[in-house]
């Protein structure tokens, strides 16, 4: 059995069969976690507030159809598994645009777990601005504001509810309380500052953040209602505190651009993603509605195929972006413009390149 194919009948214990495909029908039962990776975080949240998959969803993964499914590599659904089970993050490395961060949608798609939430990284990202944020200066002017409608009479004029300016970042927002996890993407943790990964080892273990503006004012204020990073939706926090019921699904990125710290290596379950082949390649045109069945579409993916081979990988992008222009009239046969166009499109992605 080669390294992509899928072993039929699939094994038992698979949650994910790595298709991208809801299930249907009811909810797909999630295992039990391990005794040392429960978590006891309440009150939960209701599920139906969870977004269902959106337009990204779409964009990244094209239609859902059972017609258009990548075959899987049998390892990659292995690891996915394997940190559902144990509830751990799962570290992908791999070159640029060979579909790391893909597979958190195929995940959500499957599983039915609704919204990826996406923390791109930054070297000025920390541990702070993905789990939430306060605008102090904003409740300030809004509490002067408040003051001045008031007048100068002696009544006291109640500050404005700190909810209204707390917003819980893409990290905090997974790490809700709910009966069922979501799915975060940290993409491309290698562009991040040295102590992020170290800074996450806590919440990671932990499953758990507090909020300071928040804790110091729990005993008067115990249940706050706050922003989230899902559109327009909100959440109580207790006692200033956020923590987590069931652990998210975090599928980290990494383009391989730095080693990070052992400690946090230890506490990930690692995969490398492969180049597509020709059939997978194939299935993923099929599913943004780009028929490759027809003669030169196909040898679009073939020439596609070889000139990654040559440059040491190409975006799957560039074929999406290829094809498309073909459907769209652009193709002829033997002619020199599509040549240059395709050159154009696929030139090494290397600035030193001329």
């Amino acid at each position: 059995m080669s390294v992509d194919e899928l072993p039929e009948p699939r094994p038992g214990w698979w949650v994910y069969s790595g298709t991208g495909v809801p299930a249907g029908g009811p909810e797909k039962p999630l295992p039990p976690p391990p005794p040392w990776r429960e978590f006891d975080g309440g009150p939960l949240l209701d599920d139906v507030l969870v977004p269902p998959e959106d337009a990204e969803m779409k964009r990244r993964l094209g239609a859902a159809s059972t017609e258009s499914v990548p075959r899987a590599d049998v390892h990659e659904v292995d690891m996915v598994n394997a940190a559902i089970y144990l509830r751990r993050p799962l570290l992908v490395t791999g070159r640029p645009g060979s579909g790391k961060s893909s597979l958190a949608f195929r995940i959500a798609r499957e599983l039915g777990l609704g919204r990826v939430l996406q923390w791109p990284i930054t070297s000025h990202t920390t541990l702070k601005t993905g789990t939430y944020g306060y605008d102090a200066i904003g409740r300030a002017q809004a509490a002067g504001s408040r003051s001045a409608a008031a007048g100068t009479g002696t009544a006291e004029v109640a500050e404005p509810p700190i909810g209204e300016f707390v917003r819980l970042g893409e990290l905090g927002t997974a790490f809700l309380p709910r009966r069922r996890p979501r799915v975060l993407l940290i993409d491309e943790l290698d562009k991040s500052e040295a102590d992020l990964p170290n800074d996450l080892l806590s919440l990671f273990e932990d499953g758990e953040f507090e909020i300071p503006e928040l804790v110091r004012m729990a005993r008067r204020t115990p249940v706050v209602e706050v922003f989230t990073a899902d559109p327009d939706a909100t959440a109580e926090i207790v006692a200033g505190r956020v923590r987590c019921h069931a652990f998210p699904i975090v599928v980290i990125t990494s383009n391989g651009e730095r080693d990070f710290p052992p400690a946090f290596l230890r506490r990930c379950l690692r995969y490398e993603t492969k180049d597509p082949d020709v059939d997978q390649l194939a299935a993923m045109v099929a599913a943004h509605m780009l028929d490759p069945s027809d003669d030169h579409r196909s040898r679009i993916i073939g020439e596609f195929v070889s000139r990654s081979e040559a440059f040491g990988g190409l975006p799957v992008d560039k074929l999406l972006e290829a094809v498309y222009l073909a459907t769209s009239g652009a193709y002829r046969e033997n002619d020199t413009s599509w040549t240059r166009l395709v050159d154009a499109l696929w030139r090494q992605l290397n600035s030193l390149v001329p």
